[in-house]
């Protein structure tokens, strides 16, 4: 099945790009996701092994099954006072 990541920010910055398509099997989930992009190694590797994600505008948990057609976006942690 095929998701679309999405990069917002400091992340689509580290990556250059703000999204791309990626393959997964069915049942995957968004860690697993998340492992398959780092496993590409630079500058993917770089990506938090938990980062914050949103699957079609909601916020999810690692654990959560992906299903295809599914937007995945990678929300980089917010600084400020």
């Amino acid at each position: 099945m095929s998701v679309q990541a999405l990069f917002f920010a400091a992340y689509r910055d580290l990556l250059g790009t703000k999204g791309l398509a990626v393959d997964l099997p069915a049942g995957a989930t968004v860690a697993d996701l998340v492992a398959e992009l780092r496993g590409r190694g630079a500058p993917f590797d770089a990506l938090p092994a938990e980062p914050a994600v949103a699957v079609n505008r909601t916020y999810a948990h690692s654990s959560e099954a992906l299903h295809a057609g599914d937007e995945v976006a990678f929300i980089p942690p917010v600084a400020g006072g």
